[in-house]
């Protein structure tokens, strides 16, 4: 089965605009699980860190509320893109991982990288 190039989509979306509806988007299961104002980010950093534990990885993001990054991460855990593991340890240990599956999202953020570098925001 031949993979339509991203141009190809947009000029079949383009030719179909009477039928618009998400389903018909095969973009749309990506824009769902990058979906959210901190899930980029958090899924980067564990990336970077490769393995990464709750306080780093608010360290990393001081913005983000503590209840927002419990909720982010069990989205992507739930998402499939990282992995939680829990120690049975005193005190509790929990370190949470990429997947083969979120690797494989490496070279949208070095798409978005290259980006940047081109069109700086300021």
């Amino acid at each position: 089965m031949k993979i339509p190039s991203l141009q190809e989509l947009m000029a079949q979306r383009l030719n179909d605009q009477d039928d618009c509806k998400t389903q018909n988007n095969p973009l749309e299961p990506v824009f769902t699980l990058l979906h959210g104002k901190w899930k980029t980010q958090v899924l980067f950093e564990i990336i970077a860190l490769e393995v990464a534990r709750f306080g780093q990885l608010k360290r990393a993001i001081p913005k983000i509320t503590n209840t927002m990054l419990s909720s982010t991460l069990r989205e992507l855990e739930k998402d499939g893109v990282i992995t939680r593991i829990q120690y049975n340890e005193i005190p509790p240990r929990v370190e949470y991982s990429i997947t083969k599956k979120g690797k494989d999202l490496l070279p949208v953020y070095y798409e978005m990288y290259k980006w940047i570098m081109k069109y700086p925001i300021e």
